[in-house]
């Protein structure tokens, strides 16, 4: 980070003073920490949120069927709130999520999102990434603008870059 943000006339340093962490331990403390959101924005005029692994803990304290609805409750109502600080402070957020296989799946890519529908119907955008050889390819999954479409890129000393011509584009 420090080579790219001199390049650019910034300090690594002052860039990541200006990143605040908070770690959550489970549920409960990750939907406290999003319920105060709002202190931290609003004084530090925030523009970004990122959230690492939204469902993570819910799956890991709501396990089997017999939990099932109440985690897709508790789940709801923290995406929703998620929405609501996206649109009272005006700032994007970034969830990221697991996947999991499905075993039932023979064609296509057996990985599907944890989280179903209540994550899928509250997101405005879906990207799926993965990873090809040395490449990452992103499809768009969706978005109430953007066609279904795959884009391939690469992570390399530049940070996300293009890759080689012949593996640019692919539909």
């Amino acid at each position: 980070i420090s080579e790219i943000a001199e390049a650019r006339g910034l300090k690594a340093e002052d860039i990541l003073s200006r990143i605040t962490v908070a770690r959550a331990y489970n549920s409960a403390h990750q939907e406290l920490i999003v319920r105060d959101l709002g202190k931290i924005i609003e004084p530090n005029k925030c523009k970004l949120v990122i959230l690492d692994s939204a469902v993570a803990h819910y799956r890991a304290e709501f396990v089997g069927r017999g939990t099932l609805a109440e985690r897709q409750q508790r789940l709801n109502r923290f995406m929703h709130l998620l929405l609501r600080i996206a649109e009272v402070y005006n700032v994007a957020v970034v969830v990221t999520n697991q996947v999991q296989a499905a075993p039932d799946s023979f064609f296509g890519d057996p990985t599907r999102p944890t989280g179903g529908h209540v994550v899928a119907h509250t997101s405005t955008y879906r990207i799926y990434l993965r990873k090809a050889a040395k490449n990452r390819i992103a499809r768009m999954v969706d978005s109430p603008y953007h066609p279904e479409r795959d884009t391939v890129f690469c992570l390399n000393e530049k940070g996300v870059d293009d890759p080689a011509e012949e593996t640019s584009r692919r539909k």
